[in-house]
């Protein structure tokens, strides 16, 4: 089990591939577009402010980081277009093996299905691949999209975290879920979360 970077994951018209220098203004514009959508959601840091890195920067980051295998940073693209991010960071190995999973998506493809395809393909990954033993997902009581997400994947409920992550502006309130590799059954092809979730929502 070795980590690749750069990553290319497909399934049909969805794709999850590194951002590129080219995505520049489409990023940044899909982001202006979305931040009263993003902003509830969005994690903050408290002793720099609400800003976030400009794309040149997050490239950067995002780049280094997946290098070390520190984390899987990657853009939601369908039918070609940049849709979204999704983010299995950080990530830890050895006695601990597991991963946390972000996201986010444009406010106009919502409804879609990408979200719950993208962890899906996303979550094989590293199960079959990376050898990880444990995904985890923390998600504020509020968000109920995402709420949806991680029950369309099966991810158990664990509890709250109090005050647990930075969120627009203050320390907020999140559940977690988790899922084990041993929770899933997969299929030949490596796709078990994937698998399930077409099975369960064939239309997507």
């Amino acid at each position: 089990m070795v980590h690749v970077w750069p990553l290319v994951l497909r399934d049909e018209e969805l794709t999850l591939r590194p951002l590129r220098r080219r995505d520049s203004t489409d990023f940044e514009q899909l982001r202006a577009r979305n931040a009263d959508w993003l902003r509830p959601w969005d994690a903050t840091d408290p002793l720099v402010g609400a800003s976030a890195p400009d794309f040149r920067t997050l490239r950067r980051w995002s780049s280094q980081q997946a290098r070390l295998g520190a984390a899987l940073p990657l853009a939601i693209v369908a039918d070609g277009r940049l849709a979204g991010q999704i983010t299995a960071g950080p990530i830890q190995y050895g006695a601990v093996r597991s991963a946390v999973l972000g996201y986010w998506v444009d406010r106009e493809q919502a409804g879609r299905g990408l979200v719950p395809r993208a962890a899906a393909l996303l979550i094989d990954h590293l199960f079959a691949e990376l050898g990880m033993h444990r995904i985890e997902v923390t998600v504020r009581p509020e968000n109920g999209p995402s709420l949806r997400v991680v029950d369309k994947l099966h991810l158990r409920p664990e509890g709250m975290r109090r005050s647990a992550i930075h969120v627009d502006g203050a320390w907020r309130d999140h559940l977690v879920f988790a899922l084990t590799a041993e929770e899933v059954r997969t299929d030949d092809t490596g796709r078990g979360v994937l698998g399930r979730l077409r099975r369960e929502f064939p239309s997507r």
